[in-house]
């Protein structure tokens, strides 16, 4: 079996290697990978910022999907056959996580996916949505389920209400796809033009180019006639998150989605406080919710939007393609 793993931190030691086929224990599910889908969260595992404590040899990456090859004695709920996709954590199935259910996840502390066959508990896998591919699904495990629990569970977003997702990567295109198909008013900031008609062309949205408009706060004031928007996906960190502050409306909510520009940011208190807002970090989300979303998925017939999709031997360029921005998600394919 063909597996990628890494040596120690970098990308520059990403390496593959042949492995013994592994096999599953009494509740453990055997699947066969078929696509695995890249994180922005890949990026700084691998270079050793975000969990410097992982033991190598490690194997990286958190989504994937594929085909059940083999099940254990005890197993309930998948038949060899049918088709899965991973859940990030493993153990949190429903409700308010302790610490062992947010520590046990795929890619980081647990050893991760990008290997040609993998074995989880049956209860760290959900059924793969019967109108998406196996390169579509593998995308869901992280980036559609934040934007799910982040409308949904922490929301909840409204029909009507106005939602904000900065830029063109996989959570802001999963958010943008699922608020529309709830009625929301989807405003999406980006710095290309180019990517804005992309989006237009997949969901009815209003754009707004913050190269153009550094101050982009103030278009969606005025898209909004001065209300704000009431779900706003922050994903830049740093100083933009006083410009999400400026943005809100009354009453309004902020999740904290990522930290592309920067992992720190000074808050503006009297301006939250003045909006009344709601600032929530956002950690992907449980098994539960993971279901729901597939189901939703299906009802609306959503295809989540793939980038690129390279095969398992060029790995490295996946990782390359993602370190330089994708326009929704990359996948590896097997």
């Amino acid at each position: 079996m063909r597996a990628w793993q890494l040596a120690q931190f970098g990308l520059a030691n990403l390496e593959s290697v042949t492995r013994g086929a592994p096999a599953p224990g009494p509740h453990d599910v055997l699947v066969r990978v078929a696509a695995v889908a890249l994180n922005y969260r890949d990026l700084v595992v691998a270079a050793g910022s975000f969990l410097p404590d992982l033991r190598m040899p490690f194997t990286p990456c958190s989504d994937a999907a594929g085909v059940v090859e083999a099940v254990g004695a005890n197993v309930t709920r998948f038949r060899v056959g049918d088709r899965v996709t991973t859940v990030y954590r493993q153990r949190w199935r429903d409700g308010v996580p302790g610490p062992e259910e947010m520590g046990n996840s795929l890619g980081g502390p647990l050893d991760g996916v990008l290997a040609e066959q993998i074995v989880l508990p049956e209860q760290g896998l959900v059924a793969t949505p019967a109108h998406l591919s196996d390169i579509e699904a593998a995308t869901l495990p992280i980036a559609g389920l934040t934007a799910w629990f982040a409308l949904v569970e922490d929301g909840p977003l409204r029909p009507g209400e106005a939602l904000v997702v900065q830029g063109t990567g996989g959570v802001s295109l999963m958010a943008a796809q699922m608020g529309a198909a709830m009625g929301a008013r989807v405003i999406a900031t980006s710095s290309s033009d180019a990517k804005l008609a992309r989006l237009q062309a997949i969901v009815s949205c209003d754009g707004i180019n913050y190269t153009h408009a550094p101050e982009w706060q103030k278009q969606v004031l005025t898209l909004t006639h001065g209300l704000g928007a009431e779900h706003i996906l922050e994903v830049v960190g740093g100083t933009n998150l006083a410009r999400s502050i400026e943005a809100l409306a009354i009453g309004g909510h902020i999740q904290l989605v990522g930290f592309l520009g920067a992992p720190t940011a000074e808050l503006p208190i009297t301006a939250l406080m003045r909006k009344r807002g709601r600032i929530q970090g956002a950690w992907v989300g449980h098994r539960r919710a993971q279901e729901d979303m597939t189901r939703f998925l299906e009802a609306h017939g959503i295809h989540p939007v793939v980038d690129a999709a390279y095969p398992f031997e060029r790995a490295r360029e996946a990782f390359a393609h993602v370190a330089r921005g994708a326009f929704g998600k990359v996948v590896i394919t097997i």
